[in-house]
């Protein structure tokens, strides 16, 4: 058994998981699982820098997760930093501020090694020999994984909730052209992925991350967010379409008013929410499995093996 600490720094959140792990048993056991929304990617899709704000908000939840990672004992811990920080030019200062306050230096991994952290994350549990197509639909980008036991393929594009709405939406709700916009660049996007990895011959779709859970909640009617009902849970297609339209009907206010919501996702879920659904109609999919283990897990799994 090894005490493990995963953190994993996105686009638009970063999480923390702390967890005892068995790789003989194939258990893990999770001890403190927790997440800050801190928008590290604010603006760096037009400026091409991380903001001196945004790397305060990050630093900020880092000193919180150091703490946590002290009081639990873990014995390793790693650090992954995603989109934001691969497009960033100053990801220099990123990287000596996490270093300083955490003791790990962040790796800031490629799309291709994202995507393989969230393939294990979120089938290592699943029985069956499926092929599955693992869709993580990110701040920043959005991950397309194939594969069975192992990943067969895997493509990284830049379709995140808050670079798509960074982008193009600048009224409250989005209006028919800035719909129609966020839609052509995920349509283009899903042309590159295609290119690589064989999206609509897997028999199971499933889908990770923050907008994906977030629909799912709205969809089962929940009253307030609960894992345990959203995890593994099937979702229609016809449920995931009728949630975006309700969403892109939505005022700021309105999406805010919504119990499931996390303050930190209502200007971005629109274009979360898009993405998924012109996934699953772009492939044919007639629900998407959703799964609260991802990435994170991913990274918490790989601690075992890490050099």
């Amino acid at each position: 058994m090894t005490r493990v600490a995963a953190i994993d720094c996105g686009t638009n959140s970063i999480r923390l998981l702390v967890a005892d792990i068995d790789p003989a048993a194939g258990t893990v056991v999770d001890l403190d699982r927790r997440m800050t929304i801190v928008r590290l990617g604010q603006g760096v899709d037009r400026t091409g820098r991380l903001a001196p704000e945004a790397l305060e908000r990050t630093f900020a939840a880092c000193r919180e997760y150091a703490a946590v990672i002290k009081e639990l004992g873990a014995e390793k811990v790693r650090f992954v930093a995603t989109s934001a920080s691969r497009d960033a030019e100053n990801r220099d200062d990123f990287v000596r501020g996490v270093l300083e306050i955490l003791g790990v230096e962040p790796e800031v991994i490629s799309g291709d090694q994202e995507a393989e952290f969230s393939f294990t994350g979120a089938t290592r549990e699943l029985a069956g020999t499926d092929e599955y197509l693992v869709v993580d639909i990110g701040g920043g980008s959005t991950e397309f994984v194939v594969g069975t036991e192992h990943v067969l393929a895997a493509r990284s594009v830049d379709i995140g909730c808050v670079r798509l709405t960074e982008r193009h939406v600048r009224t409250d709700p989005p209006s028919e052209s800035e719909v129609a916009a966020v839609r052509a660049d995920i349509r283009a996007a899903l042309g590159l992925a295609e290119r690589t990895v064989p999206i609509r011959e897997a028999r199971t779709l499933v889908g990770l991350a923050g907008s994906v859970t977030t629909v799912a909640a709205i969809a089962l009617g929940l009253e307030e967010y609960d894992s345990a009902a959203i995890h593994r849970s099937r979702i229609p297609y016809d449920q995931v379409a009728e949630v975006t339209a309700r969403l892109l009907a939505m005022t700021h206010d309105e999406r805010a008013a919504i119990p499931v919501m996390h303050a930190g996702r209502v200007d971005v879920i629109v274009s979360g929410a898009l993405v998924l659904r012109e996934i699953m109609e772009h492939i044919g999919a007639a629900e998407v499995v959703v799964s609260e283990h991802d990435i994170l897990d991913g990274i918490a799994w790989s601690c075992t093996s890490a050099e």
